[in-house]
């Protein structure tokens, strides 16, 4: 109950400053980033050496994939049979694909599964989502705004230089280790800030409008992102027939919010600014009630 006061306090304490103007409108992207360059990192550090080398480490990476790829062939799928716009369908393959693995994944999942998922959740969303943000996106990105042409060096160099990817790579060199106590202390101490931070900084870029004539789109999005995809996983897991944490981690993976990041990417090149934010604002707020009818129904 704790976890999910937090995740609510926070997530509206953003949305009223937001609101009443306190910051100015580029704090979400320094929020973001001191995320992505401290406390993300910090976090992967603190709990990837706690795995055990098995093939189990591996389930929640391999269901990231195949939710995104089916999830982007559906996108596909509805576009074509409802003639949506190509910058539309550009949108729709960024913020109904790419999930929210780690700014909600983590605050939300944790708070249903307890702190030994955060592993798995790390493995999710460093060999998933932020590869996937990396490669698919730019691919996405380069295809739907015809910004230029796509060099697949640049897109590696990207996803190598990304700092909670580097932070995964380290981390693998410490499975089965520990820290001494003052290097625990302080990545446990600037670990801590990922769900405040993170979610401050989702209020802070919560946008509610929603006109009639995205009304198709907008429902599709919803649709694939937290109805379709965690299906897909629920599938995958049950044909290897894998029954434990990193199954259920990556089920409840699949059905989070579209990630922030990525409509922020659509916003910036242009693929339907405004419905990409309703579609990010308003798929974090079902994906309240959403990941708690999931819960219950995997257990």
């Amino acid at each position: 109950m704790d976890n999910f006061f937090l995740i609510a306090f926070t997530f509206t304490l953003g949305y009223i400053l937001q609101k009443f103007k306190i910051f100015s409108e580029d704090m979400p992207l320094t929020l973001n980033r001191f995320v992505i360059y401290i406390s993300l990192p910090a976090l992967i550090l603190l709990e990837i050496p706690k795995l055990t080398f098995s093939m189990e480490m591996f389930i929640p990476p391999f269901v990231a994939w195949v939710v995104m790829i089916a999830s982007a062939l559906l996108v596909l799928a509805f576009s074509r049979l409802m003639h949506f716009p190509k910058k539309v369908e550009g949108a729709l393959m960024l913020v109904a694909v790419l999930t929210n693995s780690s700014f909600v994944g983590i605050p939300m999942i944790t708070a249903y599964l307890g702190g030994d998922s955060l592993a798995y959740l790390m493995m999710y969303d460093q060999l998933g989502t932020a590869i996937a943000l990396g490669t698919y996106g730019t691919f996405v990105v380069v295809y739907y705004s015809h910004s230029g042409k796509i060099v697949p060096s640049q897109m590696l160099k990207k996803v190598l230089i990304f700092p909670p990817f580097m932070a995964l790579a380290l981390a693998f060199l410490f499975l089965g280790n520990s820290y001494p106590s003052t290097v625990e202390y302080t990545l446990h101490a600037l670990s801590s800030t990922v769900i405040p931070l993170a979610l401050v900084a989702a209020g802070l870029q919560l946008k509610l409008f929603l006109p009639k004539e995205e009304i198709k789109p907008f429902s599709v999005a919803i649709f694939i992102k937290l109805i379709l995809a965690p299906a897909v996983a629920i599938l995958a897991c049950g044909i290897f027939e894998w029954n434990n944490m990193a199954a259920q981690v990556s089920i409840m993976e699949a059905g989070m919010a579209p990630m922030i990041t990525a409509g922020a990417v659509a916003s910036m090149a242009g693929l339907a600014p405004r419905l990409a934010s309703a579609i990010v604002g308003y798929g974090i707020i079902f994906s309240f009630g959403s990941s708690a009818f999931l819960y219950y129904f995997i257990n």
